[in-house]
């Protein structure tokens, strides 16, 4: 097996997109989002036109990129992917937009981290199909403005407040994806097992789902993990011991709660009497950036009911004392 970082991370990213759904029936999940979109995308059809603007938003890793995908198959075009930080400057913007075909589908990642000035550029080009170049500098600039063909937009966020209010109005519809069920996630590893063609079992299922996060993406990235650890130790089988293992290696326990988890509620409950702790205090002292707390662990430690966000900071509530064997403060027991 190779060990070189950049080959394993282009393997895995090949795998990712072997295990994404091709058609709406292998989307699983969402169903209130894939309902709205099939009316929207057939409605656009029937007209001839180009699908409206979408803004997606939500955790990471809940399918953002796949329904992309998704929307641009359904209306037979192209997609163009790309993310907020990639696009640094007004002409990088200019040439990927001066570069669509008719009804293609522009899809842009963390647009929140979209440049302001290039949020700028996009108002016209989202509205009226045009974009404005300036040429030259000083008193001999001049301004020509360039028609764009008919296209879409599709924006994914995880921090859709920092998306300005002029850049939000322009989408023609805004949704919301949230956390999957134990049911869904378990539909999905097993559609992907069957796809990486890894025998394993209901119970084996149960105990990877458990530990998914509620989320897709995770479910898929411990699926293979696990059967990396069963290829070595059990002849490629997965089984209940094989799973229970692999994630006690991984050091990830039976809700998911992975070192930095924990790492952050002791830090609450152990430096900061269970808090209120400020953002910019926790990550200092857990060692995190402020965003990847609030992007990547928060969510879903909020959905445990383990955090609580107060106007004063973050508060560990009575389960996340429960779940690490703490005893609960004396002026907390009635939480």
């Amino acid at each position: 097996m190779s060990t070189d970082p950049q080959k394993i991370k282009k393997e895995d990213g090949s795998l990712d997109a072997s295990l994404r759904p091709q058609r709406w029936d292998e989307y699983i999940g969402q169903e209130r989002t894939k309902e709205n979109l099939k009316i929207l995308l057939g409605a656009a059809k029937k007209r001839g036109d180009p699908v409206e603007h979408v803004l997606l938003y939500g955790p990471a890793g809940l399918g953002k990129t796949s329904l992309s995908h998704l929307i641009a198959r359904e209306m037979n075009t192209n997609i163009r992917v790309t993310s907020g930080p990639a696009i640094e400057r007004v002409g990088d913007l200019a040439s990927i937009l001066t570069n669509l075909l008719p009804h293609d589908i522009l899809f842009i990642d963390e647009a929140h981290r979209l440049n302001k000035l290039i949020e700028e550029v996009l108002y016209p080009a989202m509205e009226t199909r045009t974009i404005d170049i300036i040429i030259g500098k000083g008193p001999s600039a001049r301004t020509i403005q360039i028609e764009l063909p008919p296209f879409t937009l599709i924006a994914a966020t995880t921090r859709i407040g920092l998306l300005s209010s002029p850049l939000r109005s322009r989408f023609g519809v805004t949704f919301r994806l949230d956390f999957y069920s134990k049911e869904e996630i378990n539909k999905i590893l097993r559609r992907s097992a069957n796809l990486l063609k890894t025998e394993i079992n209901e119970p084996a299922l149960q105990i990877i789902a458990a530990a998914s996060r509620s989320t897709p993406r995770v479910a898929n990235r411990l699926l293979k993990r696990v059967r990396d650890y069963a290829e070595v130790h059990a002849n490629g089988i997965i089984t209940e011991k094989e799973a229970a293992a692999a994630l006690k290696l991984l050091q990830i326990d039976e809700l998911g709660l992975e070192p930095a988890d924990r790492r952050i509620l002791e830090t609450i409950i152990n430096k900061f009497s269970g808090g209120p702790v400020g953002i910019q205090t926790l990550a200092a002292a857990t060692f995190e950036e402020e965003e990847t707390i609030e992007e990547v662990y928060e969510p879903y430690l909020m959905q445990l009911g383990f955090i609580e966000r107060t106007p004063r900071g973050r508060v560990a509530a009575a389960r996340a004392y429960e779940h690490l064997g703490v005893s609960l403060p004396r002026q907390n027991n009635l939480i």
